[in-house]
């Protein structure tokens, strides 16, 4: 499974603003250990359908995409969080109210900034 982020925008996740992550042709949400969203694009917004106001201050997995509720996705997050390790990609399928949308998922930790994110791109 490749990982579809461009190192140069890893580096600056630090930086990352809303009006940065807006501008990306992939969904970006920022989360903190127990998956609360900090951050949430544009991209992610309307793919979801989850206005970016909605969703901030919610939990990633329980409040906002709840279909990721599971061992395959919040397993993998959790298991990074343990580990201190999170950088993984997989495929994965949205089911939580919309249509089933294949996706990418990359689920990323940054170490510099104690950061965790997850980016989805269309497949």
């Amino acid at each position: 499974m490749s990982k579809f982020i461009d190192p140069n925008i890893l580096g600056k996740l630090g930086t990352l603003g809303q009006a940065d992550a807006d501008s990306y042709p992939f969904g970006i949400v920022k989360v903190d250990e127990s998956g609360k969203i900090l951050l949430y694009n544009k991209y992610e917004s309307e793919l979801a359908n989850v206005p970016i106001q909605t969703a901030v201050g919610k939990n990633f997995f329980t409040e906002v995409a709840i279909c990721t509720n599971n061992r395959i996705f919040y397993g993998r997050f959790k298991e990074g969080m343990i580990s201190g390790d999170l950088d993984i990609a997989f495929n994965y399928v949205f089911t939580y109210k919309m249509k089933p949308t294949n996706v990418v998922i990359h689920l990323y930790h940054d170490k510099g900034t104690n950061t965790n994110w997850i980016f989805v791109k269309l497949r």
